[in-house]
């Protein structure tokens, strides 16, 4: 369980990050914030300055660019996290993985369970692990119970590609790494991606590489 820490030091620290100008710089894997987990937000922020930060998180998710961000990811040990995806994918690509658009929402105090126990497994990436992609099982379906950003109770199952990237960024707030669900054999560079896994599914890369995939 997470450590409580004070208000002012957290909106302080958010202050000094939000008085750069453009993105926010992103928190790479072996910094101790993406292992530590994060406090309830509970008011920590005040209204305008949640705002600011909600903000500065969708441009930065945009700029790198991703279709998640949770705040230790920019050094904010919160139980926040944005999620947008246009899905630009190929028909072939979006029904293999259920891959849908999601309009830009934030999840805040978010927490998910299985909704039954269908599980998939693809590639996934990480904007704290640049440069390198692998294989995660996750539950196929997901119930996502939470607030957004108003305060207003979020209870919603998710499904396909939205479930992965709900569970991709809780897992976050939690000091998880998407490594540390991930099948290790699958561990690709971006090159290879590009190269060798382009294909919907990560069927080929399972028998060439010699992980069982769910």
């Amino acid at each position: 369980m997470a450590t409580p820490r004070h208000h002012a030091p957290l909106a302080g620290l958010v202050e000094e990050l939000l008085a750069g100008n453009g993105p926010l710089p992103i928190v790479a894997a072996g910094d101790p914030v993406l292992r530590r987990g994060t406090d309830r937000f509970e008011g920590q922020l005040d209204s305008a300055l949640l705002a600011r930060f909600v903000e500065a998180l969708r441009i930065t998710m945009h700029a790198a660019p991703g279709v998640g961000l949770a705040a230790p990811q920019v050094g904010v040990p919160l139980r926040i996290a944005v999620i947008e995806d246009p899905a630009p994918v190929p028909d072939e690509i979006r029904v293999a993985r259920g891959r849908v658009p999601q309009p830009f929402r934030v999840l805040v105090n978010p927490s998910y369970e299985a909704v039954g126990s269908a599980r998939a497994g693809f590639f996934e990436g990480c904007l704290s692990v640049p440069g390198w992609q692998a294989v995660v099982a996750r539950h196929a379906e997901v119930r996502l119970t939470g607030e957004d950003e108003h305060g207003r109770a979020v209870d919603e199952v998710f499904s396909g590609w939205p479930a992965r990237i709900v569970q991709h960024e809780t897992d976050h707030l939690d000091g998880l790494l998407y490594l540390d669900r991930a099948e290790l054999r699958s561990l690709s560079s971006g090159q290879a991606m590009a190269e060798r896994w382009a294909q919907p599914t990560p069927a080929e890369a399972a028998a060439s590489l010699g992980f069982t995939l769910p």
